[in-house]
Parts: structure tokens; C-alpha cells; sequence
């Protein structure tokens, strides 16, 4: 990060610049998503009874938006330059990025060997980071190459206005899937008219209702509802069954299954 801001001031290459910043944000990233990680650890609490788990998509979406708000700045530098594009040393401007390259696949391949980057939000969007940076060095590389054999400075701009518009891609797809989470939506892998059907060819039940099914953090799926039972069948082993299919069909193993008979009744939820 201090070679490409030093190296970006000296060739005056926007960006290397813009990968320079982008690369602060993703130390402070990898930062925030280490703390996450070790909030997620700490034990649940009579006043959080979910424990910090929910911290590691706080952690994400403020990734997101952070990548939002780069990588806004480097499309508004750009527009400032595309009119009079200065002069850059692109041949040193391209040894700097090429070693900022090397240093984010580095990471890029530790993350990849050592965290889930798939299935877990939070290692995913610093991964994500990481990513955007070494595109980021490839654009700077690229940029160049075209300015060594053209003289043509409008390709650092440019190039930089590329990037950009990869690095939000990567955000919003970050955003919108905290966002699900924070707004207590179904899993994307589960599908929750196929999961009431299931429970309803339980024999014995009558009808699956008040289902909900949401994300405490990656990989923590949580399910409740209310399940009608037939009367005079074995409540007790109906909900056994039930327990069995959510933890075995959907890999939910945190469930709250209420067991209703005829004679129950309650107010509609309003949910």
C-alpha cells in the first residue's frame, strides 16, 4: 500500500492511486472482519442470547459499503482527468503495480486455502477485497503498457474506471446478501415452500403453519413454526421426526418446532 501511494505521487498514476486507497480499505477490512471472527466467539449472554454472531455481516456490510464509496471516489478522480490526462511514468508506474499484484495474490490464495470464502459472508467480502486490489494492479499494469506504447495517458483513467465498476459489482452482490440477512430472509439455498411441504408428508400432520426460516450468521440457519397434529397421534414422536428431517434434508440443526392438537389456539401472528 505505502510502495503504490509513494510510487503514485512520484509517476502521478491515478491508478495507482486509486489501488493505493483501495488497498487501506482492505486492511482495515481484513481488520474489521478478524474482529468479527473473534466477536463471533465469545459466548451468548442474557442480553444476547444469539450471541455476537450476528457482528460478522455488521462486518460485511460495512465492507460493501466501503468498497461502494472507493470505489466512487476513483470514478470521480478519473472523470477530473479524462479531459487533460497528465503525463505518467508508466514504466516504473507498471514495476509498482506488478509487485502490489504479487502481494494481493499472495493473500488472495492464503484466504482462499484458509477460510470459506463460499459460504461465509464475512471471509468472503475480504476476500472480495483482496480480489478487487489485484484487479486493480492489473488495470495499473495494463494502463502501462498502453501509455509506454501509445503515450496515449487517457488509458490511466480509463482503466481505473473499469476497475471501479468490477469493485461495485463485488459490493452490491456483498450489500444486497447482508441486507437479506439483517431483514431475516429465507437462506437462498433453502426453499421454504419445499420445506413445509416436507413437514407436512410427516405422518400424522395436519398443517405447518407460522414457518419462518432465516440466517443467524454464515453457515448458522435457524427454523420455528407450528406444527398441527393429528389427535391421538404421538405428538412427541411427530416432532421427533420433524427435528430429524430439518436437521438431515436441510442441515438446520437449530430448530424451534411448537406441537399444536385440536383443543390449542392462539391469535394470528402477525408474521
Amino acid at each position: 500500500m505505502a510502495l503504490e501511494f509513494v510510487g503514485g505521487l512520484w509517476t502521478n498514476s491515478l491508478a495507482l492511486l486509486s489501488d493505493s486507497g483501495h488497498m487501506l480499505s482492505d486492511a482495515s477490512a481484513l481488520l474489521l472482519s478478524l474482529v468479527a471472527i473473534w466477536f463471533a466467539s465469545k459466548p451468548s449472554s442474557p442480553s444476547k442470547t444469539y450471541g455476537f454472531y450476528r457482528f460478522e455481516i455488521l462486518a460485511a456490510l460495512f465492507n460493501g459499503i466501503a468498497l461502494f464509496v472507493i470505489a466512487g471516489f476513483i470514478v470521480w478522480e478519473a472523470i477530473q482527468r479524462f479531459g487533460n490526462p497528465p503525463e505518467v511514468a508508466s514504466g516504473s508506474m507498471m514495476a509498482i503495480a506488478a509487485v502490489g499484484l504479487l502481494a494481493n495474490l499472495a493473500s488472495a490464495w492464503a484466504l482462499m486455502r484458509q477460510g470459506d470464502v463460499k459460504n461465509n459472508v464475512n471471509v468472503r467480502s475480504a476476500y472480495l477485497h483482496v480480489l478487487g486490489d489485484a484487479l486493480g494492479s492489473v488495470g495499473a499494469i495494463v494502463a502501462g503498457v498502453v501509455m509506454l506504447a501509445f503515450d496515449w495517458y487517457a488509458a490511466d483513467p480509463i482503466i481505473s474506471v473499469f476497475v471501479s465498476l468490477l469493485i461495485l459489482k463485488s459490493a452490491w452482490g456483498i450489500i444486497q446478501h447482508t441486507v437479506h440477512v439483517l431483514m431475516e430472509g429465507t437462506p437462498s439455498s433453502i426453499d421454504q415452500a419445499e420445506v413445509k411441504e416436507s413437514l407436512m408428508a410427516i405422518d400424522g400432520v395436519k398443517d405447518v403453519h407460522d414457518l419462518h426460516i432465516w440466517t443467524i450468521t454464515s453457515g448458522f440457519d435457524s427454523l420455528s413454526c407450528h406444527v398441527l397434529v393429528e389427535d391421538g397421534k404421538d405428538c412427541q414422536g411427530v416432532l421427533q421426526n420433524a427435528i430429524r428431517l430439518i436437521e438431515q434434508k436441510y442441515g438446520i440443526e437449530h430448530t424451534t418446532i411448537q406441537v399444536e392438537s385440536s383443543a390449542i389456539h392462539h391469535r394470528e401472528i402477525k408474521v
